[in-house]
Protein backbone atom coordinates (compact mmCIF):
# COMPACT_ATOMS: atom_id res chain seq x y z
CA UNK A 1 0.00 0.00 0.00
CA UNK A 2 2.93 2.35 0.72
CA UNK A 3 4.08 3.18 -2.35
CA UNK A 4 6.64 5.91 -2.22
CA UNK A 5 8.82 6.37 0.94
CA UNK A 6 11.31 8.41 1.62
CA UNK A 7 12.85 7.51 4.75
CA UNK A 8 10.17 7.81 7.02
CA UNK A 9 8.38 10.22 4.63
CA UNK A 10 5.39 8.59 2.48
CA UNK A 11 4.84 10.71 -0.31
CA UNK A 12 0.81 9.55 -0.90
CA UNK A 13 0.43 8.91 -4.85
CA UNK A 14 -3.37 9.85 -5.65
CA UNK A 15 -4.27 9.63 -8.83
CA UNK A 16 -4.21 12.41 -11.27
CA UNK A 17 -6.43 15.86 -10.56
CA UNK A 18 -7.81 14.09 -7.18
CA UNK A 19 -6.86 14.89 -3.56
CA UNK A 20 -8.47 11.93 -2.12
CA UNK A 21 -6.89 7.94 -2.54
CA UNK A 22 -9.09 5.08 -0.83
CA UNK A 23 -7.75 1.79 -0.20
CA UNK A 24 -10.37 -1.19 0.09
CA UNK A 25 -7.54 -2.95 2.28
CA UNK A 26 -6.87 -6.89 3.05
CA UNK A 27 -3.25 -6.80 2.86
CA UNK A 28 -1.93 -8.88 5.97
CA UNK A 29 1.49 -7.30 6.23
CA UNK A 30 2.94 -4.72 8.56
CA UNK A 31 3.63 -1.00 7.53
CA UNK A 32 6.33 0.47 8.65
CA UNK A 33 6.63 3.85 10.61
CA UNK A 34 5.96 6.98 8.41
CA UNK A 35 4.16 9.97 7.99
CA UNK A 36 2.65 12.69 5.36
CA UNK A 37 0.79 15.00 4.66
CA UNK A 38 -2.18 13.95 4.35
CA UNK A 39 -5.34 13.01 7.11
CA UNK A 40 -6.11 9.13 7.55
CA UNK A 41 -8.92 7.76 8.49
CA UNK A 42 -8.77 3.91 9.33
CA UNK A 43 -12.03 1.85 9.79
CA UNK A 44 -12.00 -2.19 9.69
CA UNK A 45 -14.41 -3.85 8.35
CA UNK A 46 -13.56 -7.97 9.42
CA UNK A 47 -11.09 -8.66 12.32
CA UNK A 48 -8.86 -5.85 13.56
CA UNK A 49 -6.23 -3.47 12.92
CA UNK A 50 -3.67 -2.18 15.18
CA UNK A 51 -1.98 1.93 14.71
CA UNK A 52 0.11 2.94 16.69
CA UNK A 53 0.62 6.63 16.59
CA UNK A 54 3.25 8.88 17.99
CA UNK A 55 4.43 5.77 20.32
CA UNK A 56 0.53 4.96 21.73
CA UNK A 57 -1.28 2.07 20.67
CA UNK A 58 -4.87 1.73 19.19
CA UNK A 59 -6.16 -1.60 18.65
CA UNK A 60 -8.98 -1.09 16.31
CA UNK A 61 -12.16 -3.26 16.57
CA UNK A 62 -14.72 -3.60 13.65
CA UNK A 63 -16.80 -0.39 12.56
CA UNK A 64 -13.97 1.48 15.14
CA UNK A 65 -12.56 4.82 13.69
CA UNK A 66 -9.56 6.10 14.05
CA UNK A 67 -8.24 9.56 12.60
CA UNK A 68 -4.83 10.11 12.03
CA UNK A 69 -3.83 13.76 11.55
CA UNK A 70 -1.05 14.72 8.57
CA UNK A 71 2.35 14.94 10.19
CA UNK A 72 1.80 12.23 12.96
CA UNK A 73 4.10 9.50 12.62
CA UNK A 74 2.42 6.04 12.32
CA UNK A 75 2.67 2.02 11.99
CA UNK A 76 0.39 -0.40 11.11
CA UNK A 77 0.13 -4.08 11.78
CA UNK A 78 -2.60 -6.13 9.86
CA UNK A 79 -4.68 -9.17 10.62
CA UNK A 80 -6.12 -11.31 8.38
CA UNK A 81 -9.39 -9.31 7.33
CA UNK A 82 -10.99 -6.09 5.72
CA UNK A 83 -10.21 -2.35 6.14
CA UNK A 84 -11.10 1.39 4.97
CA UNK A 85 -8.04 3.31 4.73
CA UNK A 86 -8.56 7.09 3.37
CA UNK A 87 -6.22 9.57 2.87
CA UNK A 88 -7.35 13.17 2.05
CA UNK A 89 -4.71 15.82 1.18
CA UNK A 90 -4.61 17.90 4.54
CA UNK A 91 -3.97 21.55 2.52
CA UNK A 92 -7.89 21.16 1.54
CA UNK A 93 -8.80 21.73 5.09
CA UNK A 94 -5.60 23.40 6.77
CA UNK A 95 -5.62 26.31 4.16
CA UNK A 96 -8.84 27.10 4.71
CA UNK A 97 -9.33 30.07 7.60
CA UNK A 98 -13.03 29.55 7.69
CA UNK A 99 -12.46 25.48 8.75
CA UNK A 100 -10.01 26.55 11.58
CA UNK A 101 -12.11 24.80 14.20
CA UNK A 102 -13.31 21.88 12.20
CA UNK A 103 -9.46 21.33 11.60
CA UNK A 104 -8.52 21.64 15.68
CA UNK A 105 -10.78 18.49 15.60
CA UNK A 106 -7.41 16.82 14.27
CA UNK A 107 -3.96 18.39 16.72
CA UNK A 108 -3.96 14.81 17.71
CA UNK A 109 -5.37 11.21 16.85
CA UNK A 110 -8.92 10.72 17.18
CA UNK A 111 -10.42 6.84 18.43
CA UNK A 112 -13.99 6.08 18.44
CA UNK A 113 -14.27 2.97 19.79
CA UNK A 114 -17.12 0.76 21.12
CA UNK A 115 -17.16 2.75 24.30
CA UNK A 116 -18.26 5.50 22.32
CA UNK A 117 -22.04 6.79 21.91
CA UNK A 118 -23.36 4.07 19.48
CA UNK A 119 -25.42 6.41 17.46
CA UNK A 120 -22.41 8.93 17.34
CA UNK A 121 -20.21 5.53 15.64
CA UNK A 122 -23.07 4.64 13.29
CA UNK A 123 -23.08 7.85 11.80
CA UNK A 124 -19.21 8.59 11.18
CA UNK A 125 -19.35 4.69 10.32
CA UNK A 126 -21.88 5.56 7.60
CA UNK A 127 -20.47 8.81 5.99
CA UNK A 128 -17.34 6.92 5.74
CA UNK A 129 -18.84 4.42 3.75
CA UNK A 130 -20.67 6.70 1.56
CA UNK A 131 -17.71 8.32 1.27
CA UNK A 132 -16.35 5.02 -0.56
CA UNK A 133 -19.79 4.73 -2.92
CA UNK A 134 -18.84 8.17 -4.12
CA UNK A 135 -15.07 7.03 -4.97
CA UNK A 136 -15.89 4.19 -6.18
CA UNK A 137 -18.48 5.43 -8.76
CA UNK A 138 -15.99 8.83 -9.53
CA UNK A 139 -17.26 11.33 -11.45
CA UNK A 140 -16.37 14.82 -11.78
CA UNK A 141 -18.40 15.95 -8.43
CA UNK A 142 -17.31 13.25 -6.81
CA UNK A 143 -14.64 14.82 -4.97
CA UNK A 144 -16.49 17.75 -4.25
CA UNK A 145 -19.06 15.57 -2.12
CA UNK A 146 -16.66 13.91 -0.72
CA UNK A 147 -15.26 16.85 0.89
CA UNK A 148 -18.47 17.80 1.74
CA UNK A 149 -18.93 14.24 3.50
CA UNK A 150 -15.88 14.32 5.43
CA UNK A 151 -16.29 18.34 6.71
CA UNK A 152 -19.80 16.60 7.93
CA UNK A 153 -17.64 13.87 9.44
CA UNK A 154 -15.31 16.07 11.42
CA UNK A 155 -18.18 18.76 12.11
CA UNK A 156 -20.43 15.95 14.07
CA UNK A 157 -16.94 15.13 15.60
CA UNK A 158 -16.20 18.54 16.77
CA UNK A 159 -20.19 18.85 17.93
CA UNK A 160 -19.70 15.66 20.34
CA UNK A 161 -16.37 17.45 21.34
CA UNK A 162 -18.31 20.41 22.49
CA UNK A 163 -20.94 18.22 24.26
CA UNK A 164 -18.68 16.26 26.23
CA UNK A 165 -17.33 20.00 27.71
CA UNK A 166 -20.90 20.74 28.39
CA UNK A 167 -21.45 18.02 30.31
CA UNK A 168 -18.20 18.20 32.36
CA UNK A 169 -19.12 21.77 32.91
CA UNK A 170 -22.13 20.58 34.34
CA UNK A 171 -21.01 17.60 36.46
CA UNK A 172 -18.47 19.95 37.50
CA UNK A 173 -20.97 22.63 39.09
CA UNK A 174 -22.27 20.35 40.53
CA UNK A 175 -19.80 18.66 42.39
CA UNK A 176 -17.95 22.65 42.80
CA UNK A 177 -21.59 23.75 44.44
CA UNK A 178 -21.77 20.95 47.07
CA UNK A 179 -18.04 21.80 47.61
CA UNK A 180 -18.86 25.67 48.43
CA UNK A 181 -21.69 24.58 50.86
CA UNK A 182 -19.73 21.99 52.24
CA UNK A 183 -16.86 25.23 53.25
CA UNK A 184 -20.16 27.65 54.15
CA UNK A 185 -21.07 24.96 56.80
CA UNK A 186 -17.48 23.90 57.98
CA UNK A 187 -15.23 27.30 57.67
CA UNK A 188 -14.65 26.95 61.21
CA UNK A 189 -12.85 23.88 61.04
CA UNK A 190 -9.28 22.74 60.03
CA UNK A 191 -9.85 22.47 56.35
CA UNK A 192 -7.52 20.93 53.79
CA UNK A 193 -7.21 21.21 49.94
CA UNK A 194 -6.56 17.48 50.30
CA UNK A 195 -9.57 16.77 52.19
CA UNK A 196 -11.85 18.78 49.70
CA UNK A 197 -9.88 16.86 46.42
CA UNK A 198 -10.65 13.80 48.49
CA UNK A 199 -13.74 14.64 48.66
CA UNK A 200 -14.68 15.70 45.03
CA UNK A 201 -12.72 12.87 44.13
CA UNK A 202 -9.99 14.48 42.26
CA UNK A 203 -6.25 14.88 42.73
CA UNK A 204 -5.03 17.47 44.48
CA UNK A 205 -3.78 19.34 41.60
CA UNK A 206 -6.81 18.61 39.13
CA UNK A 207 -9.00 19.48 42.68
CA UNK A 208 -6.87 22.97 42.47
CA UNK A 209 -7.41 23.92 38.63
CA UNK A 210 -10.88 23.24 38.84
CA UNK A 211 -11.54 25.48 42.03
CA UNK A 212 -9.92 28.32 41.02
CA UNK A 213 -11.58 28.22 37.21
CA UNK A 214 -15.52 28.21 38.88
CA UNK A 215 -14.29 30.87 41.77
CA UNK A 216 -11.77 32.77 40.30
CA UNK A 217 -9.64 32.74 43.01
CA UNK A 218 -7.45 29.77 45.04
CA UNK A 219 -9.35 27.32 47.79
CA UNK A 220 -6.93 28.97 50.52
CA UNK A 221 -7.72 32.60 49.22
CA UNK A 222 -11.79 31.48 49.34
CA UNK A 223 -11.78 30.11 52.68
CA UNK A 224 -9.83 33.30 53.87
CA UNK A 225 -12.25 35.42 52.68
CA UNK A 226 -14.99 33.27 54.09
CA UNK A 227 -13.48 33.21 57.50
CA UNK A 228 -12.83 37.24 57.74
CA UNK A 229 -16.48 37.71 56.83
CA UNK A 230 -17.57 35.47 59.76
CA UNK A 231 -14.62 37.48 62.23
CA UNK A 232 -16.31 40.58 61.46
CA UNK A 233 -19.81 39.79 62.69
CA UNK A 234 -18.47 38.36 65.93
CA UNK A 235 -15.84 41.29 66.18
CA UNK A 236 -18.96 43.54 66.53
CA UNK A 237 -19.71 41.85 69.92
CA UNK A 238 -17.09 43.45 72.70
CA UNK A 239 -18.43 40.71 74.68
CA UNK A 240 -15.51 38.43 72.30
CA UNK A 241 -12.10 38.79 72.36
CA UNK A 242 -9.98 39.21 69.27
CA UNK A 243 -8.32 35.93 69.77
CA UNK A 244 -12.16 34.43 70.51
CA UNK A 245 -13.14 35.31 67.48
CA UNK A 246 -9.99 34.35 65.51
CA UNK A 247 -10.56 30.84 67.11
CA UNK A 248 -13.89 30.78 66.47
CA UNK A 249 -13.77 30.95 62.57
CA UNK A 250 -10.96 28.69 61.98
CA UNK A 251 -7.49 30.22 62.90
CA UNK A 252 -5.39 28.84 65.63
CA UNK A 253 -3.09 31.43 65.53
CA UNK A 254 -3.63 35.36 66.17
CA UNK A 255 -0.37 36.29 63.96
CA UNK A 256 -1.86 34.26 61.24
CA UNK A 257 -5.39 35.74 61.64
CA UNK A 258 -3.88 39.38 62.12
CA UNK A 259 -2.22 39.03 59.22
CA UNK A 260 -5.12 37.70 57.33
CA UNK A 261 -7.61 40.20 58.61
CA UNK A 262 -4.84 43.13 57.35
CA UNK A 263 -4.47 41.65 54.14
CA UNK A 264 -8.35 41.40 53.71
CA UNK A 265 -10.23 44.42 55.29
CA UNK A 266 -7.00 46.71 55.12
CA UNK A 267 -6.72 47.32 58.61
CA UNK A 268 -5.60 45.03 62.10
CA UNK A 269 -9.21 43.08 64.37
CA UNK A 270 -8.59 46.01 66.91
CA UNK A 271 -8.81 48.63 64.63
CA UNK A 272 -11.63 47.01 62.84
CA UNK A 273 -13.41 46.84 66.06
CA UNK A 274 -12.70 50.81 67.28
CA UNK A 275 -13.49 52.06 63.68
CA UNK A 276 -17.08 50.31 64.40
CA UNK A 277 -17.35 51.54 67.67
CA UNK A 278 -16.42 55.02 66.48
CA UNK A 279 -18.51 55.06 63.78
CA UNK A 280 -21.41 53.98 65.44
CA UNK A 281 -20.79 56.91 68.24
CA UNK A 282 -20.55 59.20 65.28
CA UNK A 283 -23.92 58.02 63.96
CA UNK A 284 -25.21 58.28 67.29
Amino acid sequence: MIVHLDGDFETVDYIENRSVLIYDNVDNEEYPLHWHNAIEIVMPLTNGYTVICDGKTYELHERDILIVPAGTLHSMKAQSGRRLIMLFDNRSISSNPALYDLYSVLKSPVMFGREYDEELRTSLGNLIKEIYTLYSNFDVLSEVYIYIKLLTLLARIKENQISAVKYDDEKYMEKFGSIIKYIEQNYMYNITLDDLAKMAGYSKYHFSRIFKKYSRTTFISFLNHRRIKAAEMLLLDENISVTEAAMQVGFSSLTTFNRVFREIKGCTPTEFRKLYKLTNVTGD
